[in-house]
């Protein structure tokens, strides 16, 4: 709600038009140009940032992303490996942590003294 206000506000006061040239040639006849109210020229810039910056975070994050998909399936891999040798220990089945079973939490003591 405080943002919604901030942003109505800025736009109440920012409501001169304003010509955006994108013609480096022609400052007075530009080829190609753009006449919007100047809050409009600054939110429509702000979301083109925030998506630019979003994009760039997820692109740097891709390596921890593949990391995590390989550690996943090592993990699957080695359960599966420790249900085969419990298997042939002779062990029953149901002693044995599956990747849909949750893992038992530790119990914590209370503290001494």
């Amino acid at each position: 709600m405080p943002l919604a206000i901030i942003i109505i506000a800025f736009a109440v006061a920012n409501r001169q038009v304003t010509t955006v040239s994108l013609d480096p040639f022609s400052a007075e006849h530009p080829a190609a140009s753009l006449t919007l109210p100047l809050f409009a020229l600054v939110i429509v810039l702000l979301v083109i940032g925030i998506v630019i910056g979003g994009i760039a975070a997820w692109l740097r994050q891709s390596k921890w992303r593949r990391t995590a998909r390989r550690l996943e399936r090592e993990i699957e891999d080695l359960h599966l490996e420790i249900q085969a040798l419990k298997r042939t220990a002779g062990i029953p089945a149901s002693s044995v942590n599956t990747p849909a079973q949750a893992p038992e939490r530790l119990q914590l003591r209370a503290p001494m003294g």
